[in-house]
């Protein structure tokens, strides 16, 4: 198997894809709590930028906690079939 430019941007775009899809829930995550936060402070009026930061940080850290052995399975099947198809690869 010849490496071809078509193999080489497949493979940027599936380790791309995947950077996307491991990061997803975090940013999901964080756009909620964003405009939850967003709504109160439009509605109390109060304009701190801790307030808006804070709880952005610790819900993206318990999605983190949540999501962790899905990403952690979805790295170690890619990294997997990586070095399993390395040889392939390298012809």
């Amino acid at each position: 198997m010849a490496i071809t430019p078509e193999f080489v941007v497949g493979f940027a775009r599936e380790a791309m894809e995947l950077t996307l899809v491991i990061c997803l829930p975090m940013m999901g995550v964080g756009l909620a709590v964003g405009i939850i936060v967003s709504i109160f402070q439009a509605a109390t009026q109060i304009q701190d930028s801790t307030l808006s930061l804070v709880p952005k940080l610790i819900a993206m850290f318990v999605a983190l906690i949540l999501a962790f052995p899905w990403i952690m399975d979805k790295m170690i099947t890619y990294t997997t079939n990586l070095f399993l198809n390395l040889p392939t690869y390298i012809r």
